[in-house]
């Protein structure tokens, strides 16, 4: 018999458990929703005590018919849920994150938190006083409200109680004790996020994510938005009880190590190594002089996605992938630099853009560039970072290059805010962008390609042209795969575009 503990995410309680805990028990498991201390001063490790004190609370592990306790983070709850795991992992048979994020050791809630408010409430302080429940038009705010009635929403704020701030500000400790726990993820969808958007993340993001690809750990689906025990609580109970069984998709790791380690796809004797020079957060890699075209050189500042972790090694500037780009840039007569930024976290972009605004004044600084002809070029999560560059062209910048970008914030980044949205920069009124180079990949997952269709259409609307670079089969991240013909011409092609526009 599988005993679900049921934790859920902010300003709620065990109440809203109470159809999902029903259909649980009447399918002959036990369900134990939890309440989490409300009280002003609770902290994020008061919380995983409420967790412990539950699991400790069941029968013994050693008696003849012990349960096998099924731990379930719902949202902010996976904090919690993690921190009990790794104290009591002897008594967890599986970890399931309900539409949550992947926090590892160290990380505050605070950084999935996709309120702009809320990050702006505690500040840098951390606050003082407890956040403030959302009001019914404001849950939205914390993810999708698909699939809840209007009824429901209001049952939602009447529920709903005051988070204690050091909840989401205290980072998480893990000791690893949980790391061989089996998971599962319950996806819900309405929020933009499929298991197609994970096993991307496997492929293409950063090492952490090949985890995901274990064995023990499958994901589901379900067709709702973020509060799936109020819209959907038959659907929800069932995927618990097949999460519990250890059923669900499985990911395959890609061979050959990370997308971060593998040999750029271009790599070879028509991209010479070059010159290499480092200044603080930027590398510049340098044409060969050559009697016919010596400096000062047009540039490209190579923007990497994200969000990546903070330890990520290698860094984007020494990863294989940006280096080649680099590289291609060089070999076409280009300074090729590429900005280690600082986007670690959904609530990091406004530091990523002072730090790609400080790498553009120190390009445009260097004696071996001309400061007059400079592109700048958005990957993957770094693309929301091209609406200043969009709202306000200066005259030196000659071309903007994006490829597999996100160009409007995903569902559920409300904490990014206004200010990183190209789509709306575009349809803003200002100085005419400089020439633009969109290289789409054509198996795009779902959420990021309606934010590229939205960006084409306000092209269109706008009267801005646009050169497409399509790449029909190629995935997100489609330069750590295994090359074809046709990912090489697109990156060749894309490359001597941008240098054109840089012109002679």
């Amino acid at each position: 018999m599988s005993v679900f503990v049921l934790v859920s995410g902010p300003f709620t309680d065990g109440r809203i458990w109470s159809g999902v805990a029903g259909r649980l028990r009447e399918a002959g498991a036990a369900a134990h929703p939890v309440t989490l201390s409300g009280r002003p001063d609770a902290d994020l490790e008061t919380h995983i005590e409420d967790v412990v004190r539950l699991v400790d609370s069941l029968d013994a592990p050693d008696a003849p018919d012990a349960p096998q306790v099924v731990l379930v983070g719902h949202d902010y709850a996976i904090h919690p849920v993690l921190g009990a795991a790794d104290r009591r992992a002897e008594r967890v048979a599986r970890i399931v994150y309900l539409d949550a994020g992947l926090p590892q050791h160290g990380d505050p809630a605070l950084a999935l938190v996709p309120d702009a408010r809320v990050h702006e409430l505690l500040g840098a302080d951390g606050g003082s006083g407890p956040v403030p429940p959302p009001g019914p038009d404001e849950w939205q705010r914390w993810g999708s409200t698909e699939g809840l009635s209007t009824e429901q929403l209001e049952l939602l704020t009447r529920l709903a109680a005051p988070q204690p701030p050091r909840t989401l500000t205290q980072p998480l400790r893990l000791t690893g004790a949980a790391a061989d726990v089996p998971t599962s993820g319950i996806l819900c969808t309405a929020g933009g996020v499929t298991v197609e958007t994970i096993e991307a993340l496997v492929h293409t993001g950063p090492p952490q994510f090949r985890e995901l690809a274990r064995p023990d750990v499958g994901f589901l689906e379900l067709a709702t938005g973020h509060w799936p025990m109020l819209s959907s609580p038959d659907a929800l109970a069932g995927l618990l009880l097949r999460a519990a069984a250890g059923e669900g998709r499985r990911l395959t790791a890609p061979e050959g190590g990370t997308a971060f380690a593998r040999p750029f796809l271009l790599d070879g004797p028509d991209v010479p190594k070059v010159t290499r020079v480092r200044h603080g957060r930027v590398d510049l890699h340098l044409p060969p002089e050559r009697a016919e075209a010596r400096g000062p050189w047009p540039a490209v500042l190579f923007v990497h996605g994200g969000p990546v972790p903070r330890d990520l090694v290698p860094t984007p500037r020494d990863a294989p992938m940006y280096v080649g780009y680099a590289r291609c840039a060089a070999a076409v007569g280009a300074v090729g630099a590429v900005v280690d930024h600082r986007l670690h976290g959904i609530t990091d972009y406004a530091r990523a853009a002072d730090d790609v605004t400080e790498a553009v004044r120190l390009l445009r600084s260097d004696p071996r560039v001309d400061a007059d002809r400079i592109a700048l070029w958005f990957f993957s999560g770094g693309g929301l970072l091209a609406a200043d560059w969009l709202a306000a062209p200066p005259a030196w910048l000659r071309c903007l290059a994006l490829t597999y970008p996100i160009l409007s914030p995903l569902p559920g980044w409300g904490a990014v805010g206004d200010r990183f949205g190209p789509v709306a920069a575009l349809r803003a009124d200002g100085a005419a962008p400089p020439p633009l180079v969109l290289t789409r990949a054509g198996q795009e997952t779902p959420q990021i390609a309606a934010t590229v269709r939205e960006f084409t259409t306000a092209a269109e609307e706008t009267r801005t042209p646009v050169d497409i670079i399509d790449v029909p089969h190629g995935v997100h991240g489609f330069e750590t795969r295994p090359p074809t013909d046709e990912s090489r011409a697109a990156v060749i092609r894309a490359v001597r575009t941008v240098r054109a526009h840089l012109g002679s």
